[in-house]
């Protein structure tokens, strides 16, 4: 197909990146995460209170790098910030393990998923849902190759349609719910220890919204738009992820749900019966289907701002639009073709679970990056400001200290396979810098 190097189209308003965000960020994590937040807790009280300051240390980094992102307003998102504050060799490793493993291994752990959860009312065997899975990554890439626009409006559907079973188990569980909330524990000290582990289950299911910088440069407005869709995005979620694990142990005792694989649903099936089971079951199909569209969206971005800046083998294919449609379909396929490969081993968990320690260093240089800003960069002047500067940002920094922290504790053998698997991009980055000179 012919290719054009144009930039990408100006094409995405305030609601497609409000809805950006919440997608991503609404996945199928608040409907599995509550049982291991409350069991960590040690109580209802101490469980919410877990998901307001895992909210809270989401909304610091993403008020912190709402900034940087309207001072640097371009495709590529954390690529582009790493590479303006800290130099290329950072983010290029950076976009090396986003392009390699996390956006291919990401996308294809949402479609396996979400073929998985569509077993609910088909029979399908462990092959058929592998089919489907890559299905639908050819299909939403299809739909985003066609159009950006059409992608944000896709993202737009599902993030209405995905919050509508949350709001009615929201809604019915605080006007129905007749569970006590048993408390579990109560002794301060205990409590209090397993609180650290029940935020660090809430900061996975905040995770995804800073993916919306790697389409500001598709945005109409980016140094309005950005910060308001991160801002107003996460403070819905917030609301929602509070309000609905409230409902929760209102409708089950907290016992039950820390025992229940599928809380959610079990929920509905209380409020309901059988037949809720179903319509959650649905509600979390759309959930994943609109992450899985946001995954894609954004994660494509990765493989081409790189390449546009010919750090990536075959720059010239990758970093280049369709003529016709101004989209990066050849950064479309390279990530479809690896996610279906990825699908096909049945490894994309593993891979993803080893970067994970990798991603969250970058992301905090990321976040620690508004003290350069403001150091290197006294001449740009932004339309917005991080508010209670330096406060807000330090916190940012520690809750993503401490995941990190939390995977050398954990899972210190992914925190050395990830490194590995970083360092491996070294050799690529030299040759592609000795070729360019």
């Amino acid at each position: 197909m012919e290719q054009s190097s144009t930039k990408l189209k100006k094409e995405l308003g305030l609601l497609a990146s409000i809805t950006i965000v919440i997608g991503m960020v609404i996945g199928s994590g608040i409907f599995f995460k509550p049982a291991i937040v409350f069991k960590n807790a040690g109580s209802p009280i101490m469980g919410i209170m877990a998901w307001v300051i895992g909210g809270l240390i989401t909304v610091a980094s993403g008020l912190t790098i709402a900034e940087i992102a309207v001072a640097i307003p371009k495709t590529g998102g954390v690529f582009i910030y790493l590479k303006e504050l800290y130099g290329d060799k950072w983010a290029f490793l950076f976009g090396w393990v986003q392009t390699v493993v996390y956006v291919p291994g990401s996308v294809a752990a949402q479609a396996i998923i979400l073929a998985t959860q569509l077993t609910s009312f088909i029979d399908l065997n462990h092959t058929q849902q592998q089919l489907l899975a890559i299905f639908f990554l050819f299909f939403i890439a299809a739909m985003n190759i066609i159009s950006t626009k059409l992608g944000g409006k896709i993202q737009v559907v599902a993030t209405i349609a995905k919050l509508v079973p949350i709001a009615v188990i929201i809604i019915l569980g605080f006007m129905n719910g007749t569970a006590k909330g048993i408390v579990l524990n109560t002794g301060g000290q205990s409590a209090f220890k397993g609180l650290g582990a029940a935020i660090l289950g809430t900061l996975w299911a905040y995770d995804g919204w800073v993916s919306i910088g790697n389409m500001a440069g598709e945005l109409k407005n980016p140094k309005k738009d950005l910060p308001r869709s991160i801002i107003l995005g996460l403070s819905l979620v917030i609301v929602v992820y509070t309000l609905i694990n409230i409902a929760l142990i209102k409708i089950m005792p907290v016992d039950a749900i820390i025992n229940s694989g599928k809380p959610a649903s079990d929920a509905a099936t209380v409020l309901f019966g059988s037949v809720g089971a179903k319509f959650i079951s649905a509600g979390i199909a759309i959930s994943i289907f609109g992450a899985l569209n946001g995954y894609m969206m954004t994660g494509v971005r990765i493989p081409f701002a790189m390449a546009q800046d010919k750090q990536l083998p075959f720059s010239d294919a990758l970093g280049s639009l369709n003529k016709k449609l101004q989209t990066p379909i050849n950064s479309f396929i390279l990530v479809v073709v690896l996610a279906s490969l990825y699908v096909l081993s049945g490894s994309f968990n593993t891979l993803t679970d080893l970067v994970m320690f990798i991603l969250w260093i970058f992301f905090t240089m990321a976040i620690a990056g508004i003290f350069i800003l403001r150091k290197k960069f006294k001449h740009i002047k932004t339309s917005y400001r991080v508010p209670l500067y330096p406060v807000v940002p330090l916190i940012g920094i520690v809750g993503s200290i401490y995941i990190i922290i939390s995977t050398l504790i954990t899972n210190i053998s992914y925190a050395v396979f990830g490194t590995v698997i970083t360092l491996l991009g070294l050799p690529v980055y030299y040759y592609l810098k000795n070729k360019k000179s």
